[in-house]
């Protein structure tokens, strides 16, 4: 495996001439997965673990340039575990839990994101874009029913009721080919979505920020997110500080409109910006300079027949919380076991309308918290500025207040309270994980070796029992469950029947996250929400939530 010390923004990846210009027909693919960032390469390496062979396209033949999505959340951690690059990320990246905010040159206040223990991963790491594509490309490469083909754009699409037919250019002319199904990840600008004539549709900002990513290897500040509003060294404006990997700081300032955006990314304008934060005699280097807007907007519907839309081709928000590339890998991760069980046959093509009704309820939650992170930020008017700057003013004292500050809320997975997946609870349960909920993690111990409960979910669906040291004799009797995991309390005895893993919650943290009285079932899906809940183990009521989560209602 290629090691993380790899210089993956110059990295040229080969293009190789393919066969398929010289075959009399198009060749016919299962699944077609357009454009290779985060999102595309996720999609791929779901599908291939699984047992589906993917052809991934990009029209390019390099990974991302600078450090672009930089702040990747918990969910999306343990997402990168199930895809086999979880550990590097986590190696790799700056750990962060805590951020600070500023009023001009004072501190607000300070909050945690993961104020609890017993969790594997941290609420947020901070890694440059590109270091997160090569992982998944490392991985990728690994897998032999995945094929990448760069230097290869989407020219044409056109769908019947059977397959999907695609014109490919290519540097040694254009060709064709079909699939069964098209997933098209190729960003906000999605060639795909173009050519299919659909759009996405919402609002645009009227803002300009300036990205800075400055190396410091003598940098003093702690690894936390601050963010400053109407700072003295950029009065009027907001500013945001992350730590990166290699010594880099990412700097956001805010420039507004008016701001011209060829004029600002030269660097005898971005130095004096970078040094009135840091200091005239802070020893520094550019390392990439980007001047951005930003709009909230998604398409009306992310599938289209055979072909369903991913991540920034799907819908796309302002950069405040973090929400573009951690929602897009769970795009990913809700679209791969649909798609995989559609195309085995285990379940019908009807699925993967529930990508659609799932993805842009997350987008329409994103969306919503991404523009008010944004109006708060960049107030369009004096009332709202003023309503901001009073809020601003009484959180320095008042706690009550700055639950009202917003300086990007950051990502959280969605629940899908609504999903016709779900079955709904028909008994009580206290605590937060209805049905949709994604599940949550707590340390066990396997063997006698301390672990972590959200590594032994999945790949498929997963069901997990709470004994007091009984089993009900027909646990391990359904042909539909994949995976069955028994947990056993401390202090009970272990069971001795035959299911799969027995683990042991040695701290009662995951009886308490699951209200696990003796007897509680759960039902997993394969991305790790919750399909069904129940207060005892009835093999009947477990098949028929099963069914229920593929589409068999």
């Amino acid at each position: 495996m290629t090691t993380d010390t790899t210089d993956y923004q110059n990295l040229q990846l080969p293009y190789r001439r393919p066969a398929d210009l010289d075959a009399k027909s198009p060749a016919s693919h299962r699944v077609v997965i357009a454009g290779a960032g985060p999102v595309g390469l996720s999609c791929a390496i779901d599908l291939a673990q699984r047992g589906t062979t993917v052809l991934l396209l990009d029209d390019d033949d390099r990974l991302s340039t600078g450090s672009r999505a930089i702040c990747f959340a918990k969910r999306t951690l343990e997402i990168a575990d199930r895809l086999g690059v979880g550990d590097r990320m986590v190696a790799k990246g700056v750990t962060w839990n805590t951020g600070k905010v500023f009023l001009r040159d004072a501190p607000l206040y300070t909050f945690d994101l993961l104020a609890e223990s017993g969790h594997q991963r941290p609420a947020f790491i901070n890694l440059q874009q590109y270091y997160v594509e090569g992982f998944l490309l490392d991985r990728a490469r690994e897998l032999p029913n995945l094929e990448i083909r760069w230097k290869s754009k989407v020219a044409g699409v056109t769908q019947t009721a059977d397959r999907v037919r695609l014109d490919i250019e290519t540097p040694d002319g254009t060709y064709q080919l079909d699939c069964d199904y098209l997933v098209a990840s190729d960003g906000g600008r999605s060639a795909v979505r173009r050519l299919m004539g659909l759009e996405s549709r919402g609002q645009t900002f009227q803002d300009r920020f300036l990205i800075a990513d400055v190396k410091m290897p003598k940098a003093k500040f702690p690894a936390e997110r601050w963010f400053w509003f109407d700072p003295p060294f950029h009065p009027n404006q907001s500013v945001l500080l992350h730590q990166q990997p290699d010594d880099v700081w990412r700097i956001d300032f805010q420039l507004g409109w008016d701001a011209d955006p060829v004029v600002e990314r030269a660097p005898e304008k971005v130095i004096p910006r970078v040094k009135a934060l840091l200091g005239d005699d802070a020893q520094f280097e550019l390392e990439w300079v980007s001047i951005y807007t930003f709009a909230c907007l998604r398409m009306d519907k992310f599938r289209h027949g055979r072909v369903l839309f991913a991540g920034d081709s799907a819908h796309g928000v302002s950069p405040f919380g973090a929400r573009g590339a951690n929602s897009g890998i769970q795009d990913a991760d809700n679209l791969g076991w649909k798609l995989n069980l559609v195309i085995d046959g285990r379940a019908s093509d009807s699925l993967l309308d529930s990508y659609d009704v799932e993805r842009v309820a997350a987008a329409d939650e994103n969306i919503l918290n991404s523009t008010r992170s944004t109006d708060f930020i960049t107030p369009k008017n004096e009332a709202s500025r003023a309503l901001r700057d009073a809020t601003l003013e009484l959180a320095r004292d008042c706690a009550f207040a700055r639950k009202h500050v917003n300086s990007g809320r950051l990502s959280l997975p969605t629940t899908y309270g609504s999903s016709p997946l779900n079955t709904a609870d028909a008994e009580t349960f206290s605590g937060a994980l209805v049905p949709g909920t994604p599940a949550v993690d707590a340390p066990i111990t396997v063997d006698g070796g301390a672990d972590f409960f959200l590594k032994h979910t999945g790949p498929d669906f997963t069901v997990v029992h709470f004994s007091d040291g009984r089993l009900p004799p027909e646990i391990t009797d359904s042909a539909l469950l994949s995976r069955t995991i028994v947990v056993s309390s401390a202090g009970t005895s272990r069971p001795a029947t035959g299911a799969r893993i027995v683990i042991e919650d040695v701290h009662g943290l995951l009886a308490t996250r699951y209200d696990g009285q003796p007897g509680t079932t759960y039902l997993l899906r394969p991305d790790n929400h919750v399909a069904a809940r129940f207060r005892t183990f009835d093999l009947k009521l477990i098949n028929a939530a099963m069914n229920r989560a593929i589409g068999r209602n």
